[in-house]
C-alpha cells in the first residue's frame, strides 16, 4: 500500500456496523455510550472508556502548564465531578524529574471513519477525538513520536491557532503502513539530535551508543517509560545510524518494545486491508488519585466514565508505562515541532521514515528460527546439559544416554550449584516428564530387558537402577552409584570385564547401559501382593437418562461400540487384545448385564440400593470380547429401545464409579471406566451435588471455591480407586452447569481424562465425540503405576504437578497413565552441586501393560551445573517453564485469590528478568528492556497465561468451562501448552496447494488479518477458520461450495468435500493439525463482523482482551516497569 494511499472503502476491521450491536462499545452490553457516534470509535473496543475526549477550544493554544496540575482553561471551564483528563490519572507521576515544557497533543490519527461519511471541515472543532492511550499497536507509539522529538529540550512552536483538534481533510488509511505525507507527520531528525543508533545486538535501536564487545545473547528493547527520558543528544548518536529516508527502507528487524514513535507490531507494510488496533479496554485500569496534567476540555466531553469496578487485572501505572497517553515528557519538544496538525502543509515535508512494526519479539520468528537452525540435525542425545529443539521444530532423536526430550523436559539444563544462586535468579528448577510418550515412527521404542529371576540390578543404598551413568570399579567386580555415592556389588550373572578405558565390553549390548531410556521386565516382587497382575477390564458405563436418550448419544454410543471394541489396546505381537469388558447403563438406578459367551440373549440386573453398591454378578460381567461378541452386539442393539421411552431426568454419578471399583475388584484386576454423563447428579444417593454455580463469586476472596470439590466425598473415593488400579475417564455432555470441579475429582487423582462436550448436537458433535472415543479406548496407557524421580546428591523432587495421587511425599501413584498424560516435576537444593558432576535425575516408572506384564520404565537425563548466572540463562527452556508456571499458577487458584496467583506470576516473571540485567546483561541506560535471547518470549507467553480462562475469565466463560481447563492444563505436555496459551494462525489463502507443508504462521494479532484472506486459527480445543469480507468469490465457492459471504453457514463442523485443489489443500491441513493434538478440536466457521467473532479474537493473544487482558505491547511496558522497580 503506498504510504499516501487513501483508506479503503469498506468498513475498518471491526468497526462497529450498523444494527451489529457489537461488544465493541467500552460499556461491553452491546449499547453505545449515549450520544457517541459509533464510526468514531476504534476497531474492536473502542477507545479507552474512562478517558474523556478533550478538544481544546479553537483559535487559542494554551501555554503548556508547568506542575502536574492542570492548567486553567481558557475561555471553558470543567463540568464539575469531572476531572480533566479522567478519573484515571495517568501521567501524574513525574518520578521526581521536571515536567517538560508543553504538553503532549495527539492526533486522532486512530480514528477510523465510517464509509460515506464526509471528513469533517477543519474549522469544525471534532467531536470526540482519541486522546486517550494510544492504540496497541500499528500506531501504538508512533503518535507520540509525532508530538515529541527525541533528545531535544526545547519546546517548539505550537502548530498554528485555527488548525486545532480538527479530523484531517482527507481520510487517514486505515492500514498498516503510515502516511508520511498528508497527515501528521514524524518529526525529521536534525543533525545535532540524531535517531537512535542500531544496536549489533538485534538491531533494536538503542538508547544510547552500544557497549564494545557486547553479548549477542541479550536484547535490547527501549521501551520509554515516562519519567526516564531517553538520554539527550550529546551522547553523540548521528544521524548516518539510520537508513536512509529515501525509498522509507524498513529498519532491521528488532526484538523488543519500540521507542517512541516505533510502531510496535503491526503488519508489515506489505500487507493492506488492516485497521490500527483500538485503544486499550478500561476494565484494567483501577481509579488513580489525582488529575492528569494536560488541556481541559471546553465545550464538549467524550463520553462519561463507566464505573467498572477494578478488575483484578493490573492496576494501570500511574506513570503511565503501560502505553497511556503520558503526561508531558522530559527531554521532550512540545506539540508537534515543525509539523501542523493535519489540516494543511507548510513547509517541505519532512522525509518519510517508514518504522519497522515488528519491533518485539516474536514468537512466529524464534518458532521459524528454530526450525530453520535445528530441525534438519538429529537430536544426539550423548552430550550432558544440551537443550533440545522447540517442541514447535520437527526433528529426529538419537538416543545415546540421556533420555528424549518427547519423554523428559526441563525449564533449564544447566542449573545452579547453590540454593542461594537458585533463589537469586528466580527461575525455578522443573523437569516435565511424559514417561509413555509416543514416539514417531522412524525412532526406536525403549528396549525391554529382560534379568530373570533376580529382576533388574539396582543400588543398594539408593535403590537407582542401572544406568549409563553408573561408575564400574575394582575391574568391574562393584560399580558407584552415580546419584548416592554408595559402592554395591555386581552380581555374579552381572559381572563383565572393563575396557582399557574403564567401560564395561558389553556396554553397546546392554541399553542400560548405553541409552537415556529403556524398560525392565518386572519379577514378582514388584507386583501387588506378590502376584503377577491379571489383564485390565474396560468397564463402559452409559448414562440413559431422558437428555441422553433424547440427543440420540446412548444410540450413537452404542453404535460405535459395536466395532469399537475390536481395537483395544494390545501388545505387539499379540492377536488379539487381552483387556475384557463389560457394560453398565444408569440413570437413578444401575443396571448391570451379564453377556456371558453362553447365553443366547444378555441378561439385565438392577441394582436400586444405590447407597450401598455392588455388583450382582461376577460370571458373565467382564468378558473377553471375542467369545461374547454376538452377545454383546445383542446387548447393543438392545440398550437404545429398553430406554426409548424414559421419563428419568435424575441421575446418580459416584455409585456408578463404586460400580465400576467394585467389578475390578471382585475381578482381582486394574482397569478403566469410561463414563459417559449428562447432568449434574441430583438423585439421592452417596455424592449427590447441589448446583452453585455463582458467577457473583469472581474477582472475590471465595472464588477459590469454584474451582475446589463441593464434597470430599469425591477424596474417598478417588483414594479407593488408585488403590485398586480403577482409572476414570470421563465424557461429559452438559446442557447446564454439571460442577466439573467436583465430578473430574476421581478422574483426574486416577490419572484418567476428561471431555466435555457442552450443548451436544448428533450433527454437529458426533464426529469430534467418536475421534476422542476412540483415540482413548486404543491409546497406549499403563496401569496400577507408580513412578518415582530420584536424583543426584545436592538437588531433590519436592513438588508435582499433575494428575495423580499421592499418598507419601515421594511416590506418585495412577491408576492409568497413558502416552498423552505428563508429570511436572519441581528440584529444590539441599546441598551444593559441583559444576564437574553435573546433576541427575532418574524417573522410574512401574507400571501394569496393557496384556498384563508388570514393567519398570526408566528415563535418565544429567544436566549441567553453573556457578556463574549468565550460565543459568543462556540454557533455559521458556516453552517448558511456561508450562511449569501455569501449572503451578493454575493449582495455586484452589487456595488463593486468583488477583493474587496472577500478581505472584508477574513478580517471578519480573525478579527472574531483573535478576538477568542486574548480573548478566552489560551496563545501559534504564530505558531499555533487556531480554536473554532465550527468555525474550518470556513476556508474550507469560502473558498469554495471565489472560487465560482460569486467571481472567470473559463474560461467556462458565465455572465449568474454567474446571475443565484447569484440569486439562495440570497435565499438558509442552507443545500442548505452546499452543494453548499462544495458538497457531495460518493464512489458508497463502498456502501452496502443490505443496504439503503448511502455509507460514502469523502472529496473534487482529492487525494480521487481512479482509481479503481466509485464516486458521488452532489451539489444541477448537479450530477457526475465519473469513474476511472481501474474500475472493471464487474461493469461497471452493471451500464452501456457496457462491458468496453471506450465504456460509455457521453451522458447518466439517468443510465439505469438494474436488478442487484449494479444498482439499485446506482440508489436508485440517486433517494434519488433528493428526497432532490428543483431542479432536471442534471446528468452528467465523465470518468476519458476525457474532462469533468475539469468540475467536478472544484467541488473538496479542491483542487486548474483552476481559480486560493487556495487550502484549503494554504488558511488555508493564514488565519493564516491574523490573525497574525491583533494580531501584
Amino acid at each position: 500500500m503506498s504510504v499516501n494511499q487513501q483508506a479503503h472503502t469498506g468498513p475498518p476491521y471491526g468497526q462497529p456496523q450498523p444494527g451489529y450491536q457489537g461488544y465493541q462499545q467500552p460499556a461491553y452490553g452491546g449499547q453505545p455510550l449515549p450520544g457517541v457516534p459509533q464510526s468514531q470509535y476504534g476497531a474492536y473496543n473502542g477507545p479507552m472508556p474512562g478517558y474523556q475526549q478533550p478538544v481544546p477550544p479553537q483559535g487559542s493554544l494554551r501555554a503548556p502548564p508547568t506542575s502536574g496540575a492542570p492548567p486553567p482553561a481558557s475561555g471553558a471551564s470543567l463540568p464539575s465531578g469531572h476531572l480533566a483528563y479522567s478519573q484515571f490519572g495517568h501521567g501524574d507521576v513525574q518520578n521526581g524529574i521536571p515536567t517538560s515544557a508543553a504538553p503532549m497533543q495527539r492526533p486522532p490519527a486512530s480514528q477510523p471513519f465510517l464509509p460515506g461519511s464526509a471528513p469533517t471541515p477543519v474549522s469544525q472543532t471534532s467531536t470526540f477525538q482519541q486522546y486517550g492511550p494510544p492504540p496497541a499497536s500499528v500506531q501504538q507509539l508512533s503518535n507520540h513520536m509525532a508530538g515529541m522529538t527525541i533528545g531535544s529540550t526545547t519546546a517548539s512552536a505550537p502548530p498554528p491557532a485555527g488548525l486545532g483538534y480538527g479530523p484531517p481533510t482527507s481520510v487517514p488509511p486505515v492500514s498498516g503502513s503510515f502516511s508520511t505525507t498528508g497527515s501528521g507527520l514524524y518529526t525529521p531528525y536534525t543533525a545535532s539530535q540524531g535517531p537512535p543508533p542500531t544496536s549489533v545486538s538485534q538491531g533494536l535501536p538503542l538508547a544510547q551508543p552500544p557497549f564494545p564487545g557486547q553479548p549477542i545473547s541479550t536484547q535490547r528493547l527501549p521501551t520509554q517509560v515516562p519519567g526516564f527520558a531517553p538520554p539527550p543528544s550529546s551522547t553523540g548518536i548521528g544521524p548516518s545510524s539510520y537508513p536512509p529516508t529515501t525509498g522509507a527502507p524498513r529498519p532491521p528487524t528488532m526484538s523488543g518494545p519500540p521507542l517512541p514513535g516505533q510502531t510496535a507490531a503491526g503488519p508489515p507494510a506489505s500487507q493492506p486491508n488492516h485497521v490500527s488496533s483500538p485503544p486499550p479496554p478500561a476494565t484494567m485500569a483501577g481509579p488513580h488519585p489525582g488529575p492528569h496534567p494536560g488541556p481541559p476540555m471546553s465545550g464538549l466531553h467524550g463520553p462519561p466514565p463507566p464505573t467498572h469496578p477494578p478488575q483484578p487485572g493490573y492496576q494501570m501505572q500511574q506513570n503511565g508505562s503501560f502505553g497511556q497517553v503520558r503526561g508531558p515528557q522530559p527531554n521532550y519538544g512540545g506539540a508537534y515541532p515543525g509539523t501542523p496538525n493535519y489540516g494543511s502543509q507548510p513547509g517541505p515535508p519532512p522525509p518519510p521514515k517508514r518504522l519497522d512494526p515488528d519491533s518485539i519479539p516474536s514468537p512466529i520468528q524464534v518458532i521459524e528460527d528454530d526450525r530453520s537452525n535445528r530441525g534438519s540435525e538429529p537430536f544426539v542425545t550423548g552430550v550432558r546439559g544440551q537443550v533440545p529443539p522447540l517442541v514447535t521444530t520437527n526433528f529426529v532423536v538419537k538416543d545415546q544416554g540421556n533420555a528424549s526430550p518427547r519423554y523428559i523436559r526441563c525449564t533449564s539444563y544447566n542449573i545452579p550449584c547453590t540454593s542461594d544462586m537458585a533463589k537469586q535468579s528466580q527461575v525455578p528448577l522443573a523437569a516435565v516428564i511424559k514417561p509413555l510418550a509416543t514416539l514417531p515412527p522412524e525412532e526406536t521404542l525403549p528396549y525391554l530387558v529382560d534379568h530373570g529371576e533376580s529382576g533388574p540390578v539396582r543400588c543398594n543404598r539408593c535403590k537407582a537402577y542401572m544406568c549409563p551413568f553408573m561408575q564400574f570399579i575394582e575391574g568391574g567386580r562393584r560399580f558407584q552409584c552415580c546419584f548416592c555415592s554408595c559402592v554395591t556389588e555386581v552380581p555374579p550373572h552381572y559381572f563383565q570385564h572393563l575396557d582399557h578405558t574403564g567401560k564395561r565390553v558389553d556396554f553397546y549390548d546392554r541399553p542400560e547401559l548405553s541409552l537415556g531410556s529403556y524398560e525392565f521386565l518386572a519379577t514378582v516382587d514388584y507386583c501387588k501382593n506378590n502376584k503377577f497382575p491379571s489383564p485390565p477390564a474396560f468397564i463402559f458405563m452409559i448414562d440413559v437418562s431422558y437428555n441422553a436418550v433424547k440427543s440420540g448419544l446412548v444410540r450413537l454410543i452404542c453404535e460405535e461400540l459395536k466395532s469399537l471394541i475390536d481395537f483395544l489396546p494390545r501388545e505387539g505381537n499379540m492377536e488379539e487384545s487381552a483387556i475384557r469388558v463389560g457394560f453398565v447403563t444408569y440413570n437413578k438406578v444401575l443396571h448391570f448385564y451379564n453377556v456371558k459367551s453362553s447365553l443366547a440373549q444378555p441378561q439385565m440386573m438392577v441394582v436400586s440400593d444405590v447407597a450401598d453398591m455392588f455388583v450382582p454378578l461376577l460370571d458373565g460381567f467382564l468378558v473377553n470380547v471375542n467369545e461374547s461378541r454376538t452377545v454383546i452386539a445383542s446387548l447393543l442393539d438392545q440398550i437404545p429401545e429398553m430406554f426409548a421411552d424414559t421419563r428419568e431426568t435424575e441421575t446418580v454419578f459416584a455409585p456408578v464409579i463404586q460400580a465400576g471399583l467394585e467389578a475390578l475388584k471382585a475381578a482381582e484386576c486394574a482397569g478403566k471406566l469410561f463414563i459417559f454423563h449428562t447432568s449434574l447428579p441430583i438423585a439421592e444417593a452417596p455424592g449427590k451435588l447441589k448446583n452453585r454455580d455463582d458467577k457473583k463469586l469472581i474477582n472475590t476472596d471465595k472464588e477459590k471455591t469454584l474451582f475446589q470439590p463441593q464434597t470430599s466425598f469425591y477424596n474417598n473415593l478417588a483414594k479407593d480407586c488408585v488403590a485398586q488400579g480403577c482409572c476414570v475417564d470421563l465424557f461429559l455432555f452438559p446442557n447446564q452447569y454439571l460442577d466439573v470441579a467436583t465430578l473430574g475429582v476421581v478422574t483426574y487423582q486416577t490419572g484418567g481424562s476428561i471431555y466435555k462436550y457442552a450443548y451436544f448436537q448428533l450433527e454437529t458433535d458426533q464426529d469430534r465425540f467418536l475421534n476422542d472415543l476412540r483415540r482413548d479406548v486404543q491409546k497406549e496407557v499403563g496401569f496400577d503405576a507408580v513412578m518415582r524421580v530420584r536424583t543426584s546428591t545436592g538437588i531433590r523432587a519436592t513438588d508435582f504437578f499433575g494428575a495423580f495421587y499421592m499418598s507419601n511425599t515421594t511416590d506418585v501413584e495412577m491408576a492409568g497413565l497413558d502416552c498423552d498424560k505428563t508429570i511436572t516435576v519441581e528440584f529444590k537444593h539441599d546441598d551444593k552441586l559441583s559444576e564437574d558432576s553435573g546433576a541427575l535425575l532418574q524417573c522410574a516408572l512401574l507400571y501394569t501393560s496393557c496384556a498384563g506384564q508388570r514393567r519398570l520404565r526408566i528415563h535418565n537425563l544429567s544436566l549441567n551445573c553453573c556457578t556463574q548466572l549468565a550460565d543459568l540463562y543462556r540454557n533455559c527452556e521458556t516453552d517448558t517453564l511456561i508450562n511449569y508456571l501455569a501449572k503451578h499458577a493454575y493449582r495455586g487458584v484452589l487456595g488463593s485469590p486468583v488477583k493474587t496467583v496472577r500478581d505472584a506470576l508477574i513478580n517471578q516473571c519480573a525478579q527472574i528478568l531483573a535478576c538477568y540485567r542486574k548480573n548478566c546483561a552489560s551496563p545501559s541506560s534504564a530505558g531499555q528492556l533487556i531480554l536473554p535471547e532465550c527468555m525474550k518470549l518470556l513476556p508474550v507467553y507469560l502473558n498469554c497465561v495471565l489472560k487465560s480462562d482460569v486467571l481472567q475469565p470473559g463474560p461467556e466463560v462458565t465455572t465449568d468451562d474454567r474446571a475443565y481447563i484447569r484440569q486439562l492444563v495440570t497435565s499438558m505436555d509442552v507443545a500442548e501448552t505452546n499452543v494453548f496459551f499462544y495458538p497457531r494462525l495460518l493464512p489458508l489463502t497463502k498456502a501452496e496447494v502443490d505443496s504439503d507443508s503448511l502455509p507460514a504462521a502469523i502472529r496473534n494479532s487482529e492487525e494480521r488479518l487481512s479482509k481479503s484472506d481466509i485464516y486458521l486459527l488452532e489451539n489444541g480445543l477448537n479450530i477457526f477458520v475465519w473469513v474476511g469480507v472481501n474474500v475472493q468469490q471464487s474461493l469461497i465457492q471452493n471451500l464452501f461450495g456457496v457462491s458468496s459471504f453471506s450465504q456460509i453457514s455457521n453451522a458447518l463442523s466439517t468443510l465439505p468435500v469438494l474436488e478442487n485443489s484449494f479444498s482439499k489443500k485446506v482440508r489436508s491441513i485440517v486433517d494434519m493439525l488433528q493428526v497432532q493434538r490428543s483431542r479432536n478440536m471442534k471446528l468452528i466457521i467465523v465470518k468476519q463482523e458476525d457474532k462469533l467473532e468475539m469468540l475467536f479474537k478472544h484467541f488473538l493473544v496479542e491483542d487486548k482482551s474483552l476481559s480486560g487482558g493487556a495487550s502484549y505491547v503494554d504488558f511488555l511496558c508493564h514488565m519493564h516497569k516491574e523490573i525497574r522497580q525491583l533494580l531501584s
